[in-house]
């Protein structure tokens, strides 16, 4: 019968496919329905006002949906109402935090739905949060289905309600704050329906439990968890700084730029986050889930008790074996496609941009952001990988030292940012190369807790055997035969000649990396299709 942590596993590809799926549609609707009729200005205030309700969301559920799954649990009545209850606490602590729309980002430019539009968006992050009882539920019964159909309707309905409500001002962000209620509201309403079927035994409203024996004092006052709230506390103010960080380029493009700047920033890293979004984050929230499981000191001790037979430190040894293999093949296969987004993001990015959101959008300077934003695709892939394996595994010090660790270098970012936006005069060009610099040094601390974790449990973890080493080299290779063709001229006026120029390229670049990378491209495949988790 297949381990907990496979089961995990294969249900991770699952979730992967349904949610790559469901975010490209959204994205679909989102470019046919709304992106050329909205501005930069709109699109850049706009993106704060999400910022701030990303943030009390955060604030609010982040560290619960970390801590959970490193808890021991099962699927009975008593552990299910405790994940309802711990679920409700995020609703309470977000109608805590909605203060953050008004404090953590400045809105004075925004003069039109000011007040209606901030409403309208704390009004939504408290649906959302109501959501979470019926998530964290589904998250523990491995129930990976209804996530993806709830992100997929939601997402669809945002579109269209920003879609039927943008008017002519080129600043009223109302739109968007009515959209992101449509998004909350069908989140729930999906989530609510699929949590129904479960509830057989337990109640979707919040509970005392009422437990007899020594694990009772486990509740605090009868109703929240107590293991899980003391670490969702301590992931939580781990992650305020990592949070800030990860916001910090609105609020600091906020302040060093204009709407229009705002906007076309946005626009880059919505197209340019979109192999993030699209396929990264869905394997980073499974890599957390797989890793905590796979290495939880409360699930080996569980699973030990049920199998007297098996040596702990055996079971520990293979646990450790399996984590080290699931974390090279994802990071050399994020490498192999960092690669190619390298060699092929900063030339096919002008083009693809002018086909995608018109002329208007490459005027601004939005394919030149976007061109530079592709450089800092690898680093957002590499760094996301490598920070849930560290939030999967380290304790409360260890979460401390890297609090500690985030807030030196957001004192690095936000000097690199001013002085690349300000002193050299980059824009948005300047506040995307500081993000690489932040991201560099969070992924060189967690890469040093890596190898220090693997190495005193005395397993073997090296860095420079996952380096694609002719993958780089055919990468190089054609991105300097495409420098030196000067593909990028005229790439506004002809961009569909411009693309066939770089497919030229990137054809046979492809084709070498299927042939170079043909073992660990079959691993991958053969790991979604489950073979690799039954055989684990």
């Amino acid at each position: 019968m297949p381990s907990p942590a496979s089961a995990r596993l294969r249900g991770a590809s699952v979730l992967i496919g349904l949610q790559l799926a469901s975010r490209l549609i959204g994205f679909v609707a989102n470019q046919l329905l709304l992106i050329r009729r909205v501005t930069a200005p709109q699109l850049g205030l706009a993106a704060k006002l999400d910022a701030s309700a990303q943030t009390v969301l955060f604030f609010a559920r982040g560290g619960l949906r970390v801590a959970v799954p490193r808890v021991a649990a099962d699927e009975s009545a008593l552990s299910s109402q405790a994940l309802v209850n711990l679920g409700y606490l995020a609703a309470l602590v977000g109608a805590g935090f909605i203060f953050v729309l008004r404090l953590v980002f400045s809105f004075r430019d925004v003069r039109h739905g000011d007040d209606g539009a901030l409403a309208v968006y704390a009004v939504a992050a408290v649906v959302e949060l109501l959501a979470e009882p019926a998530f964290l539920l589904m998250q523990a019964r491995l129930s990976f289905g209804p996530r993806a159909v709830a992100e997929s309707v939601a997402g669809l309905m945002r579109v269209l309600v920003v879609f039927f409500t943008v008017g002519s001002s080129s600043e009223d962000v109302l739109p968007f704050a009515l959209g992101q209620l449509a998004y909350a509201s069908a989140l729930l309403i999906v989530y609510a329906v699929a949590a129904r079927r479960l509830a057989l035994d337990f109640s979707l409203l919040p509970r005392r439990i009422v437990h007899d024996g020594p694990s009772s004092a486990s509740f605090v006052a009868g109703y929240l968890y107590r293991p899980a709230v003391r670490l969702a506390g301590s992931v939580t103010a781990q992650g305020v700084v990592k949070h800030l960080l990860t916001q910090g380029d609105t609020l600091l493009v906020s302040i060093l730029a204009s709407s229009s700047v705002q906007g076309v920033y946005a626009l880059a890293n919505n197209y340019g986050g979109l192999l993030a979004r699209l396929l990264f984050q869905p394997i980073e929230e499974s890599c957390r889930g797989y890793f905590s499981l796979l290495l939880s000191p409360e699930q080996q001790v569980d699973a030990d008790n049920k199998k007297k037979q098996t040596d702990p430190k055996i079971k520990q040894a293979s646990a450790l074996t399996e984590a080290r293999g699931s974390l090279s093949t994802l990071t050399r296969l994020y490498l192999v496609l960092s690669a190619a987004v390298v060699a092929l993001g900063p030339f096919a990015a002008p083009p693809l941009l002018t086909l995608v959101a018109g002329r208007r959008w490459s005027a601004a300077g939005a394919g030149s952001v976007l061109a530079t934003y592709s450089l800092y695709v690898p680093f957002l892939a590499i760094n996301g990988l490598v920070e849930a394996f560290v939030a999967s595994v380290a304790d409360e010090r260890q979460l401390h030292r890297q609090s500690f660790a985030m807030a030196v270098f957001s004192l690095v970012f936000a000097a690199a940012a001013f002085v690349l936006m300000r002193v050299f005069g980059l824009g948005a060009h300047g506040l995307v190369i500081a993000n690489m610099i932040n991201l560099l040094c969070r992924i060189c601390w967690c890469t040093v807790f890596i190898k220090a974790y693997f190495r005193t449990r005395r397993i073997d973890f090296s860095l420079t055997e996952l380096l694609p080493r002719y993958t780089v080299g055919a990468a190089l290779a054609v991105g300097t035969t495409l420098a030196r063709m000067h593909v990028l001229d005229g790439a506004e006026s002809e961009p569909i000649m411009t693309l066939a120029k770089i497919a030229a390229c990137a054809v046979p670049f492809l084709a070498l990396i299927l042939f170079f990378e043909r073992s660990l491209l079959l691993q991958c495949f053969n790991s979604l299709r489950g073979r690799e988790a039954v055989k684990r």
